[in-house]
């Protein structure tokens, strides 16, 4: 796999290319489209889970998860935290596209251990507006997995709450740890 640390820099460490980062995404889709083949899948998961999960990039979830194309639905966000937006996506996973699990997935390292809600007042005072989200953020990882499995698991909005399970990811190790929901 292919991951910016290995592509070419230029000075400062800039990626090399011809124009912007976003320029060479376009162009790497241009070559993945002329080899791509239509799977003829559906919308529906094959192993109906969905994966909720930090937006890290360290975190290659199909690798960590053994997933392939087609068998989740992968939520991402910051802390992979279980916001309005995040229940929103599992209703209509469930609902209308017939998701039964959730696993829930933090991280070791999480840049949000090192934030506070004091991040919302600092843009204000930048912007003259203050956010309507809250941050999420936290002190202790094994606590917000299981506030996380908590918020999943007493949602009216969600018809399976019964098979949902967190972890933190050992982002030096790549192993998943369990957490107890007590």
């Amino acid at each position: 796999m292919t991951t910016s640390a290995s592509v070419p820099t230029g000075p400062e460490g800039a990626i090399a290319t011809d124009g912007t980062v976003i320029d060479r995404l376009v162009e790497a889709n241009g070559q993945y489209a002329a080899a791509f083949t239509d799977p003829g899948m559906d919308a529906r998961p094959v192993l109906q889970v969905a994966v909720v999960a930090c937006m890290d990039a360290r975190l290659d979830l199909h690798a960590a998860l053994g997933l392939e194309l087609g068998d989740c639905h992968t939520i991402r966000n910051a802390g992979g935290a279980v916001t309005d937006d995040v229940i929103r996506s599992l209703t209509i996973s469930q609902r209308a596209l017939g998701t039964r699990s959730v696993i829930l997935i933090h991280h070791t390292g999480c840049g949000l251990e090192s934030l506070t809600e004091d991040f919302r007042q600092e843009l204000e005072a930048e912007v003259g507006q203050r956010p309507a989200w809250a941050v999420e953020a936290f002190r202790d990882v094994d606590q917000d997995v299981r506030q996380s499995m908590q918020r999943v698991r007493t949602n009216p909005f969600l018809v399976h709450r019964d098979d949902v399970r967190g972890f933190v990811f050992d982002v030096k190790s790549g192993l998943l740890r369990e957490i107890d929901p007590a």
